[in-house]
């Protein structure tokens, strides 16, 4: 087994200054797990960014190696569940947080953070969901066991060019719903539109500058990713026992609501939190993407890079102005 690879490190270089490049690393670096996998490809997450620049609130400790989503080959196991030559999915847990990411070519992790790679599905494309293709799942699942159905009507997503939002796009409009898409990026209407959203609403359009705590009528559901006052609108313009999805707080962490859209037009507000999911109910909704919820659009959603020119897309998502999925290429 080869015993030096490569891999993306950020390190501490006095305090709260960061830098991230690209260096060897030995397999004696990582940590003494069961499971020792070859990456092919890796994602760019909002998690990924944070780490990368050096939140403390997501990595403890540095010098340290991103990714919280792997697609890889497994070369060394020390367990009956897996052997060498499986190709496995690693998303979430503990990976790219404290212990080593997939933004290196080698990672070793417990094998009860693994699945299978499924059938009908490559690596490439399993990272092109990644953990926002995950949440995304997550949410629309969630959001139909709680009786949301296409007949009901429109379902809004927020934070649309984003990674979760993207997905969520994509799959609701393959079910059949009428999806309408918020964004700050009103100039990405074709994207959004290719996607299967039939409408696009700018996001300051849907801030709410008033205190009424209910609003008119009109989702049947919601997946939002970005919180704050679109969040607390979207609730307050939800129909009479619809769902609200909630997995993310790019625009804000804060929640200003009152109780009457719960207790009088019997809205759920329903929590996503895909990193720790338990991996048989992961394993599920891997099926759901690789089968009937797969997209035609993964491509138009996605960008390839190598390891070599992944701060570029860190430098993009740091700005702002990401879209869709960013994917990793370690080969």
């Amino acid at each position: 087994m080869e015993k030096i690879f490569k891999a993306m490190v950020v390190s501490e270089i006095r305090s709260n200054r960061f830098k991230r490049e690209i260096s060897l690393k030995s397999l004696d670096e990582l940590p003494d797990n069961d499971l020792t996998v070859q990456v092919k490809y890796s994602s760019l997450n909002y998690k990924d960014m944070l780490s990368a620049t050096g939140d403390k609130g997501v990595t403890k400790n540095y010098p340290h190696t991103p990714g919280i989503d792997a697609a890889g080959v497994i070369i060394e196991s020390n367990t009956d569940k897996f052997k060498a030559g499986d190709e496995v999915i690693i998303t979430g847990y503990d990976l790219g947080q404290n212990t080593s990411g997939g933004f290196g070519q080698i990672i070793r992790v417990p094998s009860s953070w693994v699945i299978k790679l499924p059938i009908n599905i490559t690596m490439k494309e399993s990272m092109i969901y990644g953990t926002a293709g995950l949440t995304a799942a997550m949410s629309i699942h969630k959001l139909e066991l709680n009786g949301l159905n296409p007949s009901l009507g429109e379902v809004l997503v927020t934070g649309a060019t984003g990674g979760v939002g993207s997905i969520a796009i994509g799959i609701l409009s393959k079910l059949g719903y009428k999806v309408v898409a918020v964004t700050g990026k009103v100039n990405e209407k074709d994207y959004l539109t290719k996607l299967g959203a039939i409408e696009i609403i700018d996001r300051r359009d849907l801030y709410d500058p008033y205190d009424k705590p209910l609003g008119k009528r009109r989702w049947a559901g919601v997946v939002d990713t970005v919180g704050g006052n679109i969040l607390s609108t979207a609730i307050k313009t939800t129909k009479d026992g619809g769902s609200v999805s909630c997995c993310g707080m790019v625009l804000s962490s804060d929640l200003n609501t009152t109780i009457f859209p719960f207790i009088i037009r019997g809205i759920s507000l329903l929590g996503i939190a895909s990193a720790e999911y338990p991996l048989n109910k992961k394993a599920i909704l891997w099926e759901k993407l690789a089968g009937p919820w797969k997209l035609d659009c993964l491509d138009h959603l996605s960008n390839e890079t190598n390891l070599d020119n992944l701060n570029t897309y860190i430098d993009i998502m740091i700005a702002g102005k990401s879209r869709g999925r960013v994917i990793v290429n370690l080969s």
